[in-house]
């Protein structure tokens, strides 16, 4: 019997709904196939903040290390985000999280759902065969920088190593063999030396991948291309904040941030979690769409390399899309709730 630990930090604003929506469908994989997971919920963000001062437990920090995978919500709150002075905040939980389990790469899939293509803002044939899959590194550069203000100045350091570099472009070159055989590396390299070193080292390992055909582009055009023309990425390799940025920006050609989802692995136990944020203004009101965090469950199942269960629940979702069970996000007119759409999908599964 397969027996995995599985720890659920739900986070805050719509992360304890859709969450539960997604372990909703994770049991019912358990049942379905036989297989025994445990879960163990604990605080991060906002409400741990709440309940413990700081917005990383240590006793979170160790509840994901010591499971197989991580199951995560979002993260954030207005009285936090509307408060530049500040000290403490929820998004240093996510990434002290991310320092603590060595979560270097974060894997952001982009894929078109054909009858949703008339809610993106898009024209319908550019959409057309979209299909790519962002690798953002994710413990380096801008973010994790040394940092400094005073009264009249500040400043954000960025640096990379090579290291840094070449774990997460191994990732993404060999992802590129299983698919379409591109690479698109996106930086800056005509202004900063961190790209001319991303550059280097990328175009120094291609050799080592013959069969996929390497491109760079800078990133200013690439937001411009990701919206003129999505469809001739496949694979896309980025540092931290550029990632941030394209990613989400790529994520509406789908029609909703509700239904990505998204992986982040590295040294030790792997992350899974929608990309969208804790969008506060939904919470509790039965309206967020769960799709993203139910897909992230599927990630999660593909890890453990149960790869018929994960693809069930991709049937079962693309499934609710086909015959309009979906949350107000997807159709203002004709909808469902966000728990509704959980039952929906967990029957047809169960069916």
């Amino acid at each position: 019997m397969i027996e995995k630990k599985i720890a659920v930090l739900s986070g805050d604003g719509i992360g304890p709904e859709v969450t539960a929506q997604a372990l909703k469908v994770l049991k019912t994989i358990e049942k379905k196939f036989g297989y025994r997971f445990s879960y163990h919920s604990a605080d991060v963000g906002a409400i741990a903040i709440d309940h413990h001062g700081v917005p990383l437990p240590d006793s979170t920090l160790q509840i994901c290390l010591d499971s197989d995978a991580v199951l995560f919500g979002s993260i954030g709150h207005p009285k936090y985000d509307n408060d530049p002075s500040a000290k403490v905040r929820p998004e240093q939980g996510l990434l002290a999280l991310r320092k603590g389990l060595g979560l270097y790469a974060n894997i952001r899939p982009v894929k078109i759902y054909p009858s949703l293509i008339g809610h993106a803002p898009l024209r319908p044939e550019l959409l057309k065969d979209v299909d790519m899959v962002i690798y953002r590194e994710l413990t380096g550069g801008i973010y994790f920088g040394e940092k400094g203000r005073t009264e009249n100045d500040a400043y954000d350091h960025c640096t990379y190593s090579r290291v840094e570099v070449e774990r997460i472009a191994k990732l993404a070159f060999q992802d590129a063999q299983r698919r379409r055989k591109k690479l698109t590396l996106v930086d800056k390299a005509n202004v900063l030396e961190t790209s001319r070193l991303w550059r280097a080292v990328v175009q120094d390992m291609a050799k080592n991948y013959a069969d996929v055909t390497l491109d760079m582009m800078f990133v200013d055009n690439a937001a411009m291309q990701i919206i003129q023309y999505p469809a001739q990425f496949d694979v896309v390799l980025t540092e931290n904040m550029f990632g941030d940025i394209i990613s989400d920006e790529a994520s509406v050609l789908s029609g909703s941030m509700g239904l990505l989802p998204s992986a982040s692995i590295g040294a030790k136990t792997a992350l899974f979690e929608p990309i969208h944020g804790s969008y506060p203004q939904a919470a509790g009101k039965n309206i967020a769409n769960p799709m993203a965090a139910i897909l992230s469950g599927a990630l999660l199942l593909d890890s453990f390399q149960l790869s018929e269960a994960a693809d069930l629940i991709r049937i079962a979702v693309n499934e609710a899309i086909k015959v309009g069970v979906v949350t107000v996000d997807l159709n203002k007119d004709k909808n469902y709730g966000c728990a509704e759409v959980g039952d929906w999908i967990v029957q047809f599964m169960e069916q």
